[in-house]
């Protein structure tokens, strides 16, 4: 058996070019979305990540601006430009680079980003709304990984998922939204006893907890979605995920690759959440 790829490239251009023609449809009655996009600090890995979400931003037309401060940056400094950015008409989206600076209280900071304006979908009232099922922000990579399930028809209701991994970003939100498609989620992490005989179990198995090749082909189940949100720089500069690729793409049935997979669906839904905001 040689799995799917689940081509995250090729449908994120899909989507980029529906909301290209949405914000054009936009600009006929005067509104331009807007992204505001505030880094701190000089994280390499950081920067590569902004210029990504604001040359995406530039292909579809939305109006982005970048905000730099230096690493020295104090608390009040960032929760009066959140305070700034939050009451400008013409700025629809607010994104805080993450990591922020050790010495700031990043909770503090994502708190204060209006839930109007939250297109990451990470303030409280937005985790809230996801929890409820109300309508909401959604974290954009598990909103591209259900947009992936979706497009594939990968089969959820009844099924068993396994998600490795419990961030506020990314584990635990896309457990809802699995949850929320009638599937039985076990969520997994460092703590985890017998994690390979769980994730074995799985139907769907996600892995994003941030470890290179964590996922072994023994951990998959034959026939199985595999989902490697993970991307991690190993020793030799190259790119990789927390999913044994190689090994794994001969037991599963639909795989995810590490680069092309989850990454380009997360900025593809930041573009799709700005539109959204907009729009109201």
């Amino acid at each position: 058996m040689t799995a799917k790829i689940l081509d995250g490239k090729s449908l994120a251009a899909l989507v980029r070019a529906e909301v290209k023609s949405k914000v054009a449809a936009l600009a006929q009655r005067g509104i331009r979305p807007g992204l505001a996009v505030v880094l701190a600090g000089d994280d390499p890995a950081s920067k590569v990540y902004v210029r990504n979400k604001t040359r995406a931003c530039e292909e579809v037309g939305v109006r982005s601006q970048q905000i730099d401060y230096p690493a020295s940056v104090t608390q009040e400094e960032l929760m009066a430009c959140i305070r700034k950015l939050n009451v400008d008409a013409a700025v629809h989206g607010i994104l805080v680079q993450l990591p922020l600076p050790k010495h700031i209280d990043s909770a503090r900071v994502l708190e204060a980003v209006s839930p109007a304006k939250d297109v990451d979908g990470f303030h409280a009232e937005s985790m809230g709304a996801l929890l409820a099922g109300a309508p909401g922000f959604v974290p954009c990579t598990p909103a591209g990984v259900m947009r992936m399930l979706a497009h594939w028809e990968v089969p959820l209701a009844g099924r068993r998922a396994v998600v490795i991994g419990r961030s506020n970003i990314v584990g635990k939100p896309l457990a809802l939204l699995l949850l929320q498609k009638d599937a039985t989620v076990t969520i997994c992490h460092s703590k985890t006893r017998e994690l390979e005989a769980l994730a074995r179990q799985a139907d769907i198995l996600v892995a994003a907890i941030g470890r290179a090749k964590l996922v072994t082909a023994q951990m998959v189940k034959p026939g199985a979605c595999v989902i490697d949100v993970g991307i991690n720089r190993l020793a030799d500069g190259s790119l990789a995920g927390d999913v044994d690729f190689a090994a794994a793409k001969d037991v599963a049935g639909w795989i995810t690759p590490v680069p092309g997979g989850v990454g380009p669906m997360t900025i593809a839904m930041l573009l799709e959440n700005c539109l959204r905001a907009a729009e109201k």
